[in-house]
């Protein structure tokens, strides 16, 4: 017998810990990173589903959780104490997993499959006790599979296999559930059974649920909290707030509607070109302000254009950024680069167009290496050919120096001079900029002054 109480690393008293903790945890493949610096918690009870485009890494979220995948860098705590250190066995008395699929290369009873879920509980040679097969009796009268007892499960329907997965599931008496899509490949009637079943069990049973969904209506009918993802949390809430129209776009790549359909309880997320829902609010106007940021230089002025109500579109930001992730909750659209990536052809061509459209730029105050210095020199160019450009400061100077020129003064302000890691080209590109006119601002405040200046009330009402 394994004497965990040791091995546990516990960061949090369990009494109080949530269920669930991440803490800085990145994953990849290869010398990608998939997942960046993901923080999120869930507590005891709760039902949450995942969403997000294929390849945001909601499965590889799901094999993290459930011990299968090892974070490369930060922390996952089940009730406290560090996934890890419980091992693998330990993981599963604790958390279930349901997968997309379930191919089994033996002819298997339905009875067998769900007896399966009390392999974590069992002695070396897997023999079950009568308490055992009390749970797994529970556990098919739970998921209504009674009567299939005897049927070979390979020989089952796919709503059928589904519900004897979750009995499976349910019969290792997890405190917390994963469901990879769990309604997949199913026609809309065991797609509703499914999840009604997982709804059930939440509540009557207390089972903490986590979901990776595919079909946003169903995930907007069946579970209070969303996560919407791509490479990292984009957003954290309820329905109403997570099943934005501009920010499914912007993470899907699609125009979409969202609202209450007539008759309706729940929201509905529309293709374009559908009929209007009811309570889709008006659209706003193109942006005319384009900011490039990074790094956490944005933050700030993201959330002053946003409080303002001036769209604007960010980028190119990266994967993982933070500013990237603000960015797909406030900006109208955001162009978007693979993480640690230098800015490609494509991407920069994306931001040579946004520019000719745009009438204002502003630039933060972000460090500048080889990888985004082109979009410097695109700014250079932009500005040229007229396109008025705002420097966002990163420390305000005072007082200048007798030996400096108004222009050096100015070029210290905008703190290129401690942020450029591009041996000097990062200084030019912004010498540039002041010699085709751009304007210095010291703040926020100031900044939204200028803006407000540029862009007139009746452009962004």
């Amino acid at each position: 017998m394994v004497n965990v109480g040791s091995q546990f690393i516990a960061s949090d008293s369990p009494a109080e810990a949530p269920l669930l903790a991440m803490r800085n945890v990145t994953f990849g493949y290869g010398r990608q990173p998939l997942l960046y610096a993901l923080n999120m918690q869930v507590n005891t009870g709760e039902i949450v589903g995942l969403l997000g485009p294929n390849g945001s890494g909601k499965t590889t979220l799901l094999r993290l959780i459930s011990g299968v995948l090892r974070p490369q860098t930060g922390q996952i705590l089940l009730e406290g104490r560090d996934l890890q250190q419980l091992g693998r066995r330990g993981a599963a008395q604790r958390i279930a997993v349901v997968p997309q699929e379930l191919h089994m290369p033996f002819a298997f009873t339905v009875q067998h499959m769900v007896s399966l879920g009390r392999t974590p509980f069992t002695g070396p040679f897997g023999t079950l006790a009568k308490y055992d097969h009390e749970i797994v009796q529970e556990a098919m009268e739970a998921a209504d599979i009674v009567s299939l007892a005897g049927r070979v499960f390979n020989e089952l329907s796919g709503g059928e296999r589904q519900r004897v997965m979750i009995a499976m599931a349910f019969a290792q008496q997890p405190r917390l559930l994963l469901l990879d899509e769990p309604t997949s490949h199913l026609d809309i009637k065991y797609q509703i059974e499914t999840l009604e079943l997982v709804q059930r069990l939440n509540r009557e049973r207390g089972v903490t649920v986590i979901a990776a969904m595919h079909d946003l209506n169903l995930a907007a009918r069946y579970f209070p909290r969303l996560l919407l993802f791509q490479r990292g949390i984009v957003a954290d809430a309820g329905p109403a707030e997570v099943l934005d129209s501009a920010l499914l776009s912007r993470v899907y790549g699609i125009n979409v509607q969202v609202g209450i359909l007539r008759g309706a309880e729940h929201l509905s997320v529309l293709p374009p070109g559908s009929a209007a829902p009811e309570a889709e609010a008006e659209q706003q106007p193109g942006p005319r302000i384009h900011v490039m940021a990074g790094g956490g230089s944005g933050e700030l002025l993201m959330r002053a254009l946003a409080d303002a109500h001036l769209p604007f579109v960010a980028g190119a930001l990266n994967i993982g950024d933070s500013d990237h992730t603000l960015a797909l909750r406030l900006a109208h659209e955001v162009i978007t680069e693979q993480p640690y990536a230098p800015i490609s052809p494509t991407i920069l061509e994306r931001v040579r167009a946004s520019l000719c459209r745009a009438a204002l730029l502003v630039i933060c105050p972000a460090p500048v290496g080889p990888g985004n210095l082109s979009l410097l020199q695109e700014a250079i160019t932009a500005a040229q050919n007229g396109l008025p450009v705002l420097l966002l400061a990163s420390a305000r100077i005072d007082a200048q120096s007798d030996a400096e020129t108004p222009q050096e003064a100015l070029l210290k302000e905008t703190g290129i001079l401690t942020r450029d890691y591009t041996e000097g080209q990062g200084v030019q590109c912004m010498r540039e900029l002041l010699q085709a006119g751009a304007i210095v601002a010291g703040s926020v405040g100031e900044a939204m002054e200028v803006i407000k200046e540029v862009i007139t009330p009746s452009s962004s009402s």
